[in-house]
C-alpha cells in the first residue's frame, strides 16, 4: 500500500497552485460560431446613436449593448425588463426605473444608476467635447430620439427618473428602442477618442468587443458575468460577405454557421440539404423610396403622386419575394394598437390616373435620378430595375444609379431624385417610425430632401398630447399628407429577413433583424 505523508500532500498542492489555471479548471467547450451578414454596420462603428436607423448594425449591437426595458425577441418583441426590472409613470412627463442589481460591464465594473445618467448626458449624446466631440450625426439623431428629454435623475445608485420637458406618452417606447443602450461611463471616458470608444464600446450584453475590423469581420467573446446567464458561445464572429452567393456557398461548405439576408429565390436551394435550414419573415421595417422633392421634375406633388400609382407593389411581393411579405396600409403596423388606423392603403395601382397625373403637371419626360444600392436591401437591384419598367409604362423617365456607400446616396453635388430607403418601427407608436423620418428633426429633413409646415406642426403637437383619441387623428392626417397630398415617400412592401443556419443548432430567429445569441436561445 502506498502511503503519503503530509508533506508530499502540501507538494503536491504546491505543484498544483503552481501550474497554469486551464491545465487544471475543465476545457471550455463551447463552440465558435461564425456569422456571414452583408455588412456589419453602416458606419464602421459600434456607436448605437450612429448606427440607430442601421438595419443591419441591428444584428450585432444588441449582443454587446443592451437597454433598460428589453424586447421580447422569442415573443412579438413586446417591452420586457431588461438592465431595469420594473418601471412606472410618476407623471406625464416622468417615468422612474428600478435597475437590476449585480449587472456588470465587460470591463468588470458594476452598473449603476450614473451610468445610466451619463448614456443620456451631453457628453454621450448631445455634442461630447475635446477629443469626445461627437459626429454631428450622433446629437442630430439623438435629438429625433428624444426631443423634449430634460434629465436623467439618480435618486439612488439603483433608481433612475426619465424627465421630460412637455409630456410624453411615448417615455416608455423611447427607452426600449435602439440608441437609447446603456454604457460604461468608465469605458467611455477611458477611451483615448470618441472613434475608438465606436470601435469597443464597453457594454453589458452576453459578448464583449475583441476586434473590430471595418468592412471585414467582428469577433465577438462570452462575457462569462453575463446578468442573463452564461453565453452559450465561446467566441461569435460575424463576416461581412455582400454577395449572396458568397453567403450561401459558405455556409453550405462549413465556413459559416448562418449566413444572413437570403433572398426567397435560395431558400428552396439552400433546404435541398437536410443540414440546413431558413428561419424568418415579416419584420418591423418597411422599404421605402423617398423623393427629393427639390429636384425640378419632382417639385410638383402630382408627380410624386402619380409614380406611387404606377407602381404595382403586389406584383413585387409575388415575383420577387414569392409571397413571403405584403404590400402593408401605409408607413404603419399593427403593433401600434389604438394608434393603426384601419382602412388606410397605399395609392392603388393605377397606370391611367398616374398618366393623367402627369399630363396635369405638365411632365415632359425629364430624367429622374434614382439612386440605389447593390443590394444592400435583399433583391434591391431586381426591385429597382421593375420599378424603373413599371414607371416607364406610366411615362416616367427614371435613370438608376448605382451606388457604392450612403454617402454617394445622399450626395447633393449631383441632383437626387429618388433613392431607396427603409422605415422601421422602434416602438409601438408613429412617433417611432413617421415622425422620426418626416418630421422637423426627421431624417429626410435633415438631408434637405422634404419638407411641409402642416406635417412640422401636427408632430410638434402629437409629440406632447396625450388624448390617444386626439393623436391618432393627427396621424391620419400624417398619412395623408406624406403618401398623398405631398408625398415625400412611396411604401413598396413590409421587409422580411430570412437566416439560413445548421439545421442541427437549436435556434430561433427573432421577428427583426437582430440576432439572439442568448443562453434561453441556444440548445
Amino acid at each position: 500500500m502506498l502511503r503519503t505523508s503530509r508533506r508530499d500532500l502540501v507538494g503536491l498542492g504546491l505543484a498544483a497552485a503552481a501550474l497554469p489555471r486551464v491545465a487544471i479548471a475543465q476545457a471550455d467547450t463551447r463552440p465558435s460560431i461564425t456569422v456571414a451578414v452583408q455588412k456589419i454596420t453602416n458606419t464602421n462603428t459600434l456607436d448605437t446613436l450612429l448606427e440607430q436607423s442601421s438595419n443591419p448594425s441591428e444584428r450585432v449591437t444588441n449582443s454587446i449593448t443592451e437597454l433598460l426595458i428589453g424586447r421580447n425577441y422569442q415573443g412579438q418583441l413586446q417591452r420586457v425588463p431588461a438592465l431595469a426590472t420594473a418601471w412606472r409613470r410618476i407623471d406625464d412627463r416622468t417615468v422612474e426605473l428600478t435597475l437590476r442589481r449585480g449587472v456588470k460591464f465587460h470591463d468588470g465594473t458594476e452598473m449603476t444608476a450614473e451610468d445610466v445618467a451619463f448614456s443620456f448626458g451631453p457628453e454621450r449624446m448631445f455634442g461630447g467635447a475635446g477629443s469626445k466631440k461627437l459626429p454631428a450625426e450622433v446629437p442630430a439623431v439623438a435629438r429625433r430620439h428624444w426631443p423634449a428629454l430634460k434629465a436623467v435623475e439618480i435618486v439612488d445608485p439603483y433608481t433612475v427618473r426619465f424627465v421630460n420637458n412637455t409630456p410624453d406618452v411615448t417615455m416608455e417606447g423611447r427607452i426600449s428602442a435602439g440608441g437609447s443602450e446603456i454604457v460604461s461611463r468608465r469605458g467611455f471616458e477611458a477611451a483615448p477618442t470618441w472613434i475608438d470608444y465606436a470601435r469597443k464600446p464597453v457594454g453589458t450584453g452576453p459578448y464583449k468587443v475583441r476586434e473590430y475590423k471595418a468592412d471585414n469581420t467582428l469577433t465577438l467573446d462570452a462575457h462569462d458575468e453575463y446578468w442573463g446567464g452564461r453565453p452559450p458561445i465561446r467566441t461569435l464572429r460575424f463576416v461581412e460577405a455582400p454577395e449572396v452567393a458568397a453567403r450561401v456557398n459558405g455556409l453550405l461548405s462549413g465556413l459559416y454557421d448562418f449566413a444572413c439576408d437570403i433572398p426567397p429565390d435560395q431558400i428552396g436551394e439552400i433546404e435541398k440539404s437536410p443540414k440546413f435550414e431558413v428561419q424568418g419573415g415579416t419584420i418591423l421595417n418597411h422599404r421605402i423610396v423617398n423623393f427629393d422633392m427639390h429636384h425640378p421634375a419632382l417639385r410638383d406633388p402630382r408627380v410624386r403622386l402619380a409614380m406611387a400609382h404606377a407602381i404595382d407593389g403586389q406584383a413585387i411581393v409575388d415575383s420577387l419575394w414569392a409571397g413571403r411579405t405584403r404590400v402593408p396600409p401605409g408607413l404603419q403596423w399593427e403593433f401600434y394598437g389604438d394608434m393603426f388606423v384601419s382602412g388606410w392603403t397605399v395609392p392603388p395601382t393605377d397606370v391611367a390616373r398616374a398618366k393623367t397625373l402627369l399630363k396635369d403637371a405638365g411632365y415632359k419626360g425629364d430624367p429622374i435620378p434614382y439612386r440605389v444600392r447593390n443590394d444592400y436591401y435583399t433583391a434591391e437591384i431586381s426591385t429597382a430595375q421593375v420599378l424603373v419598367e413599371m414607371w416607364r409604362e406610366a411615362g416616367l423617365n427614371v435613370v438608376l444609379e448605382v451606388n457604392e456607400n450612403w454617402s454617394q446616396v445622399l450626395d447633393t453635388r449631383r441632383p437626387r431624385g429618388l433613392r431607396d430607403w427603409s422605415n422601421a418601427a422602434t416602438f409601438d407608436d408613429p412617433m417611432s417610425s413617421i415622425v422620426n423620418q418626416e418630421g422637423p428633426n426627421g431624417a429626410q429633413q435633415q438631408v434637405g430632401e422634404w419638407t411641409n409646415a402642416e406635417m412640422n406642426a401636427l408632430c410638434g403637437t402629437m409629440e406632447a398630447s396625450t388624448d390617444r383619441a386626439a393623436r391618432r387623428a393627427m396621424f391620419a392626417r400624417m398619412l395623408q399628407i406624406c403618401e398623398r397630398d405631398d408625398p415625400a415617400y412611396i411604401v413598396l412592401h413590409q421587409n422580411a429577413t430570412f437566416t439560413a443556419k445548421r439545421r442541427d443548432i437549436r435556434w430561433k430567429a427573432a421577428p427583426a433583424f437582430a440576432m439572439d445569441f442568448r443562453a434561453a436561445n441556444w440548445g
